[in-house]
């Protein structure tokens, strides 16, 4: 696979690092810390290897590292079950871990973002033992959702929620009340009408934040607040509406004042610390709600992450997603992969209409040039964007774990989500060679393919072919070039069915997502292209799912 890229000096990454509006066009790396560098040989990836990686990730040249969970957790869903928000688990290290990346990363021109877990905790947690251990009445219990059941006995859920792992969104415990849990039963909801629920929450940002950090990724930010009553959804298969419709779970308007009490909070901080929320929602938007000015900063826009490669869809959700942002001035965002769907290298290598989880590795060939000119396409478009760990390396799911190795909690419950998350989440590769190809000299906690040694780190640096390059390539045009990255509009151009043409300025991106080649103009200097482009007498022909980068000036 050939790619062309002429370069451009690439501009400072420590200047931009001290940019006041740094997050309106940031490209944010997502770590997923079991998954990344296992400093110690356990098979686990940690906070001293993630330090370890850090030149690495300032040299791709992303501007912010979001660290996937590393509190202490019982890991019943891989740290999302957090049972101190104030230690690190030990598997990762400790609080001095911790500090030392923080401090590192601030050296290296990079910011740190760490996720918040705020809809629910461990059943591990100090507060819900308690609680259980009290029995009813206990006034720890308020803290969280334990009714009493319905039927005769109590024998009955009290409501008919459905958990978003499967089965009902309810454990009675012994004593016969009952608690809520949307993921798993280790994972109780916080009651968010409780005042020491979010005098906790309010602590604990303050305590991250002293440590440095420089902002939070909100997990599950549309579920802290519960429709009063907590009324039946009456209809079953509810997992199928997430996203598309109205529950009573999610998407409450009373989230929004939480969320303008911790702004408060975080501007109290210097440099410009943000906020970033994961929140499913039915329309875009709804999305913007969350992002108003007094509020967050950013939201995933899972809307274009859902989106197939048709040139079409594309557009109209491109459209969508500016038109929503300008009125209320927050950035765009922009992302294709994370830990909790299938790498869109598989997406892409499927038909469309098979959903975020995916269990098919498709043709391979075809997953990697559309998932390398959607890249290209993404980093094009206003605002900020997100890399999921690997996917810079063109790693494919694995779909093929054996049933006795995964650890997605989703996968034992039978219904729900298809929980085939650990596909994603295997450990990334650094070297061709090794127990682990470079993740850590223990093995890993998820098996590698063997034909990931190609896919390596190793392998790819200095390919001017490899993925890798492409990425590293991307990201220093896109500094260098002063049209790219932050703004709320592009001016489309006329282009042949299939294809996606606009300018920014005297930027032009081409991207085309048919199944043939075309002949578009030459708009300029070629920058960067995701496949071999020929160029003749004012006209290039862009191959099949390929991105093309001009320059006008």
């Amino acid at each position: 696979m050939s790619q062309q890229y002429y370069a451009t000096a690439p501009a400072s990454t420590s200047a931009k690092a001290q940019r006041s509006d740094w997050w309106r066009d940031a490209v944010i790396y997502q770590v997923y810390p079991r998954s990344f560098a296992d400093s110690n040989g356990d098979g686990m990836g940690d906070l001293e290897g993630i330090r370890t990686r850090l030149p690495y990730l300032r040299d791709l040249g992303v501007d912010a590292v979001w660290l996937s969970p590393f509190y202490a957790s019982p890991q019943a869903d891989a740290g999302y079950d957090v049972a101190d928000y104030r230690a690190v688990d030990p598997m990762f290290g400790s609080l001095l871990d911790a500090d030392a990346l923080i401090r590192d990363a601030r050296g290296l021109g990079l910011r740190i973002i760490v996720d918040l877990v705020p809809n629910h905790s461990s059943d591990q947690h100090e507060w819900f033992k308690r609680a259980v251990a009290e029995g009813p009445g206990s006034p720890l219990r308020d803290r969280y959702h334990f009714r009493p059941g319905k039927g005769a006995n109590g024998e009955l859920p009290p409501n008919d929620w459905e958990s978003i792992f499967g089965g009902p969104a309810w454990t009675r415990v012994a004593d016969g009340e009952w608690y809520l849990h949307l993921f798993a039963p280790e994972q109780p909801d916080f009651n968010w009408d409780h005042p020491a629920v979010g005098d906790e929450f309010r602590s604990i940002l303050r305590f991250w934040l002293d440590m440095g950090v420089d902002g939070f990724r909100i997990d599950v930010a549309h579920g802290l607040v519960k429709a009063e009553g907590l009324p039946d959804l009456g209809s079953h298969d509810q997992v199928k509406l997430l996203g598309n419709d109205v529950m009573p779970f999610f998407d409450q308007d009373g989230v929004h004042e939480i969320y303008r009490q911790w702004r408060l909070i975080l501007d109290e901080y210097s440099g410009e610390r943000i906020f970033v929320a994961e929140a499913w929602t039915p329309t875009i938007e709804r999305t913007a709600n969350y992002v108003r000015p007094d509020e967050l900063h950013q939201a995933f826009n899972f809307q274009y992450l859902s989106t197939a490669w048709d040139a079409e869809e594309l557009r109209e959700v491109i459209d969508r997603t500016l038109e929503a942002m300008r009125p209320i001035g927050a950035p765009a965002t922009w992302v294709l992969s994370n830990h909790d769907v299938t790498r869109h290298t598989t997406r892409f290598a499927n038909p469309p209409g098979l959903g975020t989880q995916i269990r098919t590795a498709g043709d391979r060939d075809l997953g990697l040039r559309r998932a390398r000119a959607a890249t290209l396409l993404m980093l094009a478009l206003p605002g900020s964007a997100y890399i999921y760990q690997g996917e810079e390396l063109g790693l494919p799911d694995v779909v093929d774990l054996a049933d006795e190795v995964r650890q997605d909690p989703a996968y034992f419950r039978g219904a729900g989500q298809d929980g085939f998350r650990d596909g994603c989440r295997v450990p990334i590769p650094w070297t061709r060679e090794g127990s682990s190809y470079g993740f850590g000299a223990g093995g890993s906690w998820l098996p590698q393919p063997s034909e990931w040694a190609d896919l390596s780190v190793e392998a790819q640096t200095g390919d001017p072919d490899s993925t890798l390059e492409l990425y590293r390539s991307a990201l220093a045009v896109r500094r260098a070039q002063p049209d790219l990255g932050a703004g709320d509009a592009v001016e489309w151009l006329r282009a042949p069915e299939g294809v996606l043409a606009f300018r920014r300025g005297e930027f032009v991106c081409v991207a085309n997502t048919g199944a043939e080649a075309v002949t578009t103009p030459a708009y300029g200097r070629l920058l960067l292209a995701s496949g071999e482009v020929a160029e003749t007498d004012g006209e290039a022909k862009v191959p099949a799912d390929t991105t093309v980068w001009w320059t006008t000036a």
